[in-house]
């Protein structure tokens, strides 16, 4: 059996984003669009007689970076030799790149067989109903691209990914403008938060605050582990941890700012 290895075309992504509903990793309404736009040629599908069987992202990112993601061989195909195909085809696409991923801690010693190394640890928090905390401060209004631009915490510019992600149907995005900006959007099962990127400790708050405000649990935020502030928010809260992940590169660690990283866009993209 021959696996054709091919980029997703933008009306085959809901199958990607149904098969990760279907492994409970939750994805966002309209993440199908949003994640096409980073990278038109970066989700590739493995096809067999035509059948779609297995996906995995190999997502560019600048001329230097890239991430892995999207992971996923269906049930019936594992144990065929089809998600080894699939990796090796997603790291060729990436060669070059330092490589980037969010993997489970269980295959942490796969993925540093491969050249991955450990960077740090990405934690989600959840609560069926997030309080507000305290500390909040500034002056709020919609997130424009200039803002998510001058604030995004990332190793490269993302500004496709980022102007489909404010745009995206039934996202909402908040900044206090030259200190933080957020996103939430609705998910299979609640909302998400992320990016939330922020200079200050008090507008990460108000941003927080602001997007909780009015919505139906639960409500779920993934946060960089060396962010300590984020991880206080988060208690305060009352969101509690509840899956992690082993962030990992194939090169150095970037210099990234993850003191003003209270949240990530996703695990799929970085």
């Amino acid at each position: 059996m021959t696996l054709d290895i091919r980029p997703a075309c933008l009306e085959e992504m809901p199958i990607l984003v149904d098969w990760a509903a279907a492994e409970g990793w939750n994805p966002g309404l309209a993440d199908a669009m949003a994640f096409h736009a980073a990278d038109p040629e970066g989700f590739l599908l493995g096809v067999l007689d035509g059948v779609p069987v297995g996906c995995v992202s190999a997502v560019r990112q600048g001329d230097s970076h890239g991430f892995i993601g999207f992971y996923m061989i269906r049930p019936e195909h594992r144990g065929k030799g089809f998600g080894i195909a699939m990796w090796r085809a997603a790291m060729a696409r990436l060669a070059g790149r330092n490589v980037g991923l969010d993997g489970v801690l269980a295959q942490q010693a796969n993925y540093a067989r491969s050249g991955f190394g450990l960077a740090w640890r990405n934690v989600r928090h959840g609560a069926e109903a997030p309080r507000p905390v305290a500390g909040a401060e500034g002056e709020l209004r919609a997130a424009s691209l200039e803002d998510a631009l001058a604030l995004d915490v990332f190793p490269v510019e993302r500004r496709g990914f980022l102007q489909a992600w404010l745009a995206a149907p039934g996202h909402r995005a908040l900044a206090v403008p030259g200190r933080g900006f957020g996103v939430i959007r609705p998910c299979r099962n609640g909302q998400k938060i992320g990016p939330l990127m922020a200079r200050d400790d008090a507008a990460a708050r108000a941003i927080f605050n602001a997007l909780i405000e009015g919505v139906s649990g639960p409500v779920f935020l993934d946060l960089p582990e060396p962010n300590k502030a984020a991880l206080a928010l988060a208690g305060e809260a009352g969101l509690e941890a509840s899956f992690e992940t082993a962030r990992m590169y194939t090169g150095a660690v970037p210099a990234l700012d993850l003191a003003a990283c209270y949240g990530l866009a996703s695990f799929e993209l970085g």
